[in-house]
This record gives C-alpha cells, structure tokens and sequence, in this order.
C-alpha cells in the first residue's frame, strides 16, 4: 500500500471513529467468505459498521483522535474487524449469537470502547450485553421519580372523591 493511500485510511478511520461512542475490536479470523458475507449483512441491519482494518493503520488513527484509547492498543494483534456504532451493547450480542449460531466460537471479542472505558478481551463479553445505554438509565431515573408523583396525585384524587361524597351525605341528612 502506497503511502498516501495510508494516510488516506488513516483519515478515513478517524473521521468515523470521532463520529462515534462506541468502537468493538474482533477476531473473525476462521469464517469463511459465506459466513463472513453474513456477518456484514447481519452488521449493516443492525446499525454497525464492519471493516477489517490493518492494526496499525486503526492505531495510527486512533492516536490521530486523541481519546483514551490506549487500552485498546494491546488488542491490536492478528486479524483485526473494527465494529464502530452508537449502540453500546448491540455488537455484544451479535457477537455472541452470530459466534453461537456457527459454532466456531468466532467473532470474538479483542476489546471494546464504550462510553470513554475500554473493555479487553473475550471475558467482557457478558458485562457489555448487560450494560445499559444512556437512554435507558434515564428512562429508569424518570420512573422512578415519577413514581412518588403519580401516588401523591392518585391519594388526592381518590381523597376528592371520598370528601364529595362525605359533603353531599351530609347536606341530605334532615337537620
């Protein structure tokens, strides 16, 4: 690869990692054309973005960013798949189905950065499919403060209720 078409990958490479939140490293090494082409496609209607990438040229790139990314340096070695996305636990789960459904244990895992925190290795695995995005903590946090606020305001609506109905008993008693 000429040198220039280097520096235009590296380029590339870092345009979209800026653009994103969320960056999964994997091994696809041992999948054949077939099942590779599947990935891609699985990939492409889930939201992610698939590109194998010399691990030199995606280190380069990241460097180029700026953000902590040199947790993830160690990952770069062998075969190298970069999944970039905004959904952080998304690539977690089509790793794990896609590497169940062909029983080949592959993709795997090299490391993830989710959230400005690097994750290494297949054992993380897990953790990232259990971990929830920022809108759904929210949506947690939203509950839960609403919660007190819907008993208060059932309490006196149904407190309303039973004050008319003590009024009127009383105004149709003969005095």
């Amino acid at each position: 690869m000429k040198k220039e078409d280097k520096g235009l990958v590296i380029e590339t490479l870092s345009e979209q990692i800026k653009a994103s939140t969320v960056l999964y490293l994997a091994d696809i090494s041992g999948l054949n054309a077939a099942q590779t082409s599947e990935l891609r496609r699985t990939c492409f209607n889930k939201g992610i973005k698939l590109e194998v990438v010399k691990n030199t040229l995606l280190r380069k790139a990241m460097e180029s960013v700026g953000n902590n990314y040199e947790g993830l340096y160690n990952a770069l070695k062998g075969n190298t798949a970069l999944m970039i996305t905004d959904q952080a636990k998304t690539p977690a789960v089509l790793i794990k189905e896609f590497a169940k459904k062909n029983k080949l244990g592959r993709p795997e895992l090299k490391g993830a950065y989710v959230e400005e925190t690097c994750y290494l290795g297949a054992n993380n695995l897990e953790f990232l499919i259990n971990i929830k995005s920022k809108n759904e903590l929210i949506g947690e946090v939203v509950g839960i403060l609403q919660s007190p606020a819907k008993n208060v305001i059932s309490a006196l609506q149904s407190g309303g209720g039973k004050i008319a109905g003590i009024v009127k008993t009383l105004s149709e008693r003969p005095q």
